[in-house]
């Protein structure tokens, strides 16, 4: 028996990091398309079908708002259409903060592709969003990098694109308060009450990954308390979502820095989903240098 097509269809806002993941899908070995009209994506699904048992079976394609206006209003009656043929596409949006987009176009001194007839940057990336929401309406995830430098990209799209088996995929990510709250997340979680290493001048410059810093924070009673709340909540919750047929959970804990806190508690949370689920946790820590 040969194995299912596997489709993404990444869309999302020039300068939020489609490119980027396309490549990344690319170099794991997916067959990518970039650009392809969404009138065109029915007759991708016929292609697919067609494939014979042995063929490459994993697929990605880049849609954006340079689709016809009417193709875009059609979106979710062309995926009704790609289920029908007995395919199960992937909807991955990429979005960043208007801010964020617009230094990035700076910095590179691309054009945005709708930016014509002497509109401004900004107007450009609102009228984007404008023609994009009903795509975004239909994604099973995605994904803000209003934070996330390029490396930081590529490791999230391996790890949540193309190293989870099936089922829903868990994310569990560190962050800190004061380089913003990840809009992504499904569940967020502060932890900034809880007794902080960075008062400790021996801890300071440690993470939550290292022994010091672990043993401080597992000698708190409160600590161990708030880890046993969270998990039992997750526990919980995560099988509510897997009735909605969620894809893709997202859980992100914050701390003040993104450092101390919320590393040791991410770990601790991967490590026992892991433990009942495998491959399906993933863990990424938003602050640290390695990600």
């Amino acid at each position: 028996m040969h194995k299912p097509t596997q489709l993404y269809i990444i869309s999302g806002l020039s300068g939020s990091g489609k490119t980027v993941a396309l490549h990344t899908l690319e170099d794991a070995g997916f067959y990518c398309i970039d650009n392809l009209p969404i009138s065109m994506l029915g007759h991708l699904g016929n292609y697919l079908q067609r494939l014979p048992a042995g063929t490459r079976r994993q697929f990605a394609v880049g849609v954006d708002a340079r689709s016809q206006p009417e193709d875009l209003q059609h979106f979710g009656s062309t995926l009704d259409s790609l289920r029908v043929q007995e395919l199960d596409p992937s909807i991955v949006f990429f979005t960043a903060q208007e801010t964020t987009l617009i230094r990035r176009f700076s910095e590179t001194r691309r054009r945005h592709p709708l930016s014509q007839n002497g509109i401004s940057l900004a107007e450009a990336i609102r009228q984007e969003w404008g023609r994009l929401s009903v795509i975004q309406g239909e994604a099973d995830l995605v994904i803000d990098t209003s934070t996330t430098n390029v490396h930081q990209l590529r490791d999230l799209v391996r790890k949540r694109l193309t190293e989870s088996p099936p089922g829903v995929s868990i994310l569990v990510q560190s962050f800190g308060y004061k380089h913003g709250i990840p809009v992504d997340a499904d569940f967020v979680f502060d932890i900034r009450c809880l007794p902080n290493p960075h008062w400790e001048p021996g801890l300071r410059r440690q993470t939550g990954k290292d022994a010091e810093v672990i043993a401080y924070l597992q000698q708190s009673e409160d600590v161990r308390l708030m880890e046993r709340q969270i998990r039992t909540f997750l526990e919980q919750w995560i099988p509510a979502f897997e009735r909605e047929n969620r894809s893709y959970l997202t859980v992100a804990i914050g701390c003040t820095g993104g450092q101390h806190r919320s590393v040791y508690l991410a770990e601790q949370l991967a490590a026992h989903f892991r433990s009942l689920r495998g491959e399906q946790v993933k863990l990424i820590h938003r602050e640290l240098p390695c990600g």
